[in-house]
């Protein structure tokens, strides 16, 4: 079974894993993924690294766990951060989607930091700029949106080295990001009791394609989108590489 349609992407993840394909560090032998969702992303990761996916909301891990079973290989758990053992370590640990669901952040970030070999790298993805927050962000559960200086500063303050942050998404990103908030808007007046963790768990199952059909029109449809992106600096998202100091991973 093709990856494709194993492990569908969202128009705005295949913008989003164009960029991360392009910023994965070197020399990087197992993976870290914290809150996989659906698996999508971790799948195409699992192709080409030791891979161990944590999503502990458990609908999302079922899809996940069901698809690597698949797959046969990689492994995911319906886990946290907080379950793993203190020896856990990895070349590289990632989260893609995830910072910003996290009141404190910078707690989060000191804990993924621990699970990082010396020499390791950290790779996140979250929204751009805090004056973009808007309804979709209230409805998925975000806490914030960040400004690449911003993600920057946290990170360094953890003594990450050699940090190279990237905007991408122009110009489709915006008009995904329009839609978002335009559907968003409608449905925020249902989910006034939900707190913020509930709609945290469930903006990973939020917009997913449907069907094969739907998956390939997401793969191809955005095709030359990816291209043009990498000539603008600028998009409603932001990736961030950064590497621990110590001996290389």
């Amino acid at each position: 079974m093709s990856l494709n349609r194993l492990a569908p992407l969202t128009p705005n993840a295949w913008l989003r894993y164009d960029v991360i394909g392009r910023m994965m560090p070197p020399h990087v032998a197992d993976v870290l993924e914290i809150g996989c969702g659906q698996g999508a992303l971790g799948a195409r990761l699992s192709a080409r690294y030791r891979y161990l996916g944590l999503e502990p909301d458990p609908e999302s891990f079922a899809v996940a766990e069901a698809r690597f079973a698949e797959l046969g290989g990689g492994q995911v758990r319906n886990a946290s951060v907080a379950d793993l053992a203190p020896e856990e370590r990895f070349d590289l640990v990632c989260a893609f989607e995830v910072l910003e669901h996290i009141e404190d952040d910078q707690g989060a970030l000191t804990q993924w930091a621990e699970h990082v070999r010396p020499g390791g790298w950290l790779l996140l993805s979250v929204p751009a700029h805090a004056r973009r927050y808007a309804a979709a962000d209230e409805l998925v559960g975000h806490f914030r949106r960040y400004d690449p200086e911003q993600l920057a500063a946290l990170v360094a303050k953890l003594g990450f080295e050699n940090v190279n942050v990237r905007e991408y998404g122009a110009p489709l990103g915006y008009l995904l990001e329009y839609g978002r908030n335009a559907v968003a808007r409608h449905r925020l007046a249902k989910v006034t009791d939900a707190s913020m963790e509930q709609r945290s768990g469930a903006s990973g199952r939020l917009l997913q394609p449907a069907n094969p059909a739907a998956s390939a029109a997401a793969r191809y449809g955005t095709a030359p989108f990816r291209l043009l992106q990498r000539t603008l600096p600028h998009g409603p998202g932001v990736v961030l590489r950064a590497q621990l100091p110590g001996s290389g991973a």
